[in-house]
């Protein structure tokens, strides 16, 4: 285990000489048994030293290594698919299928990415980053498989968190009638073994498992089941008797009335345990489904410890295992909302919270403590959570869903026609809305504007800063209707917070600075830097109104109208996707109120998801920084006083 003094790290990174030798999994089945387990010490060792530097799901991918090398040493990949379920725990996964010499690039911007991606490598077999997808993914490649007449295995592994939710079971149930030879195993880490049960619960299941019992399980139906009569009860009989046995020691009846044969619990740090019970099953001709259990950030002291801390960490003193960067003096907005969250709550007894999975991301773990009684985490389920949500609105609360842009996507069904279509007074705190950063497109949430703006009755906002969040919320919890308010992740502006919280407006945006030239429409994340290439701007000569829009839906439409009238040019700046976005949104209000003439130019992200990296590299590269939004809006300008003539249609967008 991984203690507190780092030297022996530094040194034994330096000597990894089982590590130094695995190119591919073909390299791994030539090891002995007893160099799987020093092999995944050296694994261990690594993926602590990258993700010290540069942060990343260091608890989930510790606790599967012992897994990930037995799937990979008793399975034929990449023949064989290994479908990882989110893939925040594939680490050890990429160091052993060939990117041991890139692995130092984890996360990082042109480096590889933190979570599989089928054009990174071949053994990556399906790109995820969202929960519960991999039961469905893996029986869908078996159908194809079998329509196809190909002959390989597919291995679905889910965690006991993602398995909760409602898609994980329709993938299980299908699977269990159409009786194909799936293996899901469910990786689970917060049951604990003792030695007693673990060693014979191990012992059982590579017993029931092995061919002798496999044969003489399947010759017993047959005979019993020929019988007449009295032989179906018999059967009957002894297969309750065998469900009793196996009750008592692993929880394995939901799975076998699915249709599953039930093997587990296994020590998922057993390689030896693991080797032979993937040996006895992966030859089934029919659903099985191998529970494992295992302990989050095995092999770090403090990881193991606090498995929740890193589950998702920045970089931090191998030493320590504490932060390298400074906690900031500016508050995040997710801490903004958390905090408002409570001071609300105070005073409004009909609010409640709703989590998905996420009390501590979302910043409403202090709201949990001080209201338990209105705190509600749905887990893994944003789509039981909405719905959840409209219950607790028709009976008189004010509900707020706190969850991360991306993953409010997987609602969206739930958001039409439970939430909208009953206009029911329900919140959506979109956090991490714009770019995340770091763990990439499946996490950046760039498409919330473009898939609510168009539904009736919803109220989307987003804040300039961290002390007008704090009044957006107030002004959401006092809507009677659905709203949306969408902030990003990080720290806030630094500007001074209100102690008094006050209701804005709803559909009024402010003018924070006037201009003749154009007028620079900007939403979120986006109006700071717009002031300040205002300011460079001026300095050419270049007189820029800043408008800071606050609301997507509905707009200020007068503001707007008022602004392109007078300056006959308007840009619209967002952190998110042109596409149905909030320049699309006041271009449809500019046609629709006869100023289809108006020059206007759209700064935002392009019709592509975009890839890995910081934010401050991400908001560079596709112009979206003070840089870009001058560079962007002086060449607008120029352009458009040299092209008089221009049809009055023409409408540029950025080109990236």
């Amino acid at each position: 285990m991984l203690t507190h003094n780092p030297g022996p790290l530094t040194l034994y990174c330096e000597v990894a000489m089982i590590l130094d030798n695995i190119s591919n999994p073909d390299d791994l089945r030539k090891l002995s048994r007893e160099e799987l387990v020093a092999l995944a010490a050296e694994l261990r060792q690594e993926i602590i030293a990258v993700v010290s530097k540069n942060g990343g799901h260091l608890a989930p991918s510790l606790g599967v290594v012992d897994l990930t090398i037995a799937l990979h040493y008793a399975f034929d990949t990449p023949k064989d698919r290994i479908i990882w379920d989110v893939g925040h725990q594939a680490y050890a996964h990429k160091l052993l299928t060939g990117r041991r010499e890139r692995f130092h690039t984890l996360r990082q911007h042109g480096g590889i990415s933190g979570f599989p991606k089928r054009e990174e490598s071949p053994y990556d077999q399906f790109d995820v980053g969202h929960a519960s997808t991999s039961i469905s993914a893996a029986l869908g490649m078996i159908a194809a498989r079998d329509i196809k007449g190909e002959d390989h295995r597919v291995i679905a592994v889910i965690g006991d968190g993602s398995i909760s939710a409602g898609l994980a079971f329709e993938g299980l149930n299908q699977a269990g009638h159409l009786k194909k030879n799936l293996v899901v195993v469910l990786n689970d880490n917060e049951m604990s073994i003792s030695p007693n049960v673990g060693a014979l619960s191990a012992y059982l299941n590579r017993l029931m498992t092995g061919n002798f019992y496999t044969r003489l399980r399947l010759e017993t139906k047959s005979f019993l089941q020929g019988i007449p009569k009295i032989g179906v009860s018999m059967f009957n009989l002894a297969k309750k008797t065998e469900e009793s046995l196996k009750g008592l020691m692993a929880p394995g009846l939901l799975f076998e009335e699915l249709g599953f044969q039930y093997v587990g619990p296994i020590d998922g740090h057993r390689i030896d345990h693991l080797l032979d019970t993937f040996n006895n099953i992966k030859d089934f001709t029919w659903p099985v489904l191998v529970h494992v259990v295992t302990k989050k950030g095995k092999g770090c002291e403090f990881a193991e410890n606090d498995p929740a801390r890193y589950h998702g960490t920045p970089a931090f003193d191998l030493c320590t295992g504490k932060p390298v960067s400074k906690k900031e003096s500016v508050l995040s907005y997710t801490e903004v909302f958390g905090q408002t969250m409570v001071k609300l709550a105070e005073d409004n007894n009909r609010i409640v919270a709703i989590s998905a999975a996420m009390p501590d991301g979302t910043g409403l773990d202090t709201f949990a403590a001080k209201y338990p009684d209105r705190f509600f985490d749905v887990g893994i389920a944003e789509p039981h959570g909405i719905t959840f949500a409209c219950g607790l609105a028709a009976e008189g609360l004010h509900p707020v869903a706190a969850i991360y842009s991306t993953f409010m996507q997987r609602a969206y069904d739930q958001i039409v026609h439970d939430l909208c279509l009953q206009n029911l007074p329900v919140t959506l705190a979109l956090d991490r809305a714009g770019l995340v950063g770091e763990d990439g497109p499946t996490h950046h949430g760039v498409f919330d504007l473009a898939y609510l703006r168009h539904l009736p009755n919803m109220v989307i906002m987003a804040p300039q800063d961290e002390n007008e969040l704090q009044h957006m919320i107030k002004t959401a919890v006092e809507y009677a209707g659905p709203t949306a308010v969408r902030y990003p992740r990080g720290t806030g502006v630094g500007v001074p917070m209100d102690q008094e919280l006050k209701a804005l407006e709803v559909g009024k945006a402010e003018v924070l600075r006037e201009g003749s030239d154009l007028v620079i429409l900007a939403v979120g994340t986006m109006v700071h830097p717009s002031l300040e290439a205002a300011d460079r701007l001026k300095a050419e000569g270049i007189s820029a109104a800043v408008v800071n829009a606050r609301f997507v839906k509905p707009l200020d439409e007068e503001l707007i109208l008022q602004a392109a009238r007078k300056t006959g040019r308007v840009v619209t700046v967002e952190e998110h996707a042109l596409a149905g976005g909030f320049g699309s949104a006041v271009l449809e209000c500019l046609e629709s109120n006869g100023l289809a003439g108006i020059k206007a130019h759209r700064i935002g992200l392009p019709d592509a998801f975009i890839e890995h990296g910081s934010q401050k590299i991400l908001r560079q590269k596709y112009g979206l920084d003070a840089d870009g939004i001058y560079a962007s809006a002086r060449e607008f300008v120029i352009s458009t006083r040299l092209k008089v003539a221009s049809p009055v249609s023409k409408v540029r967008a950025m080109d990236v």
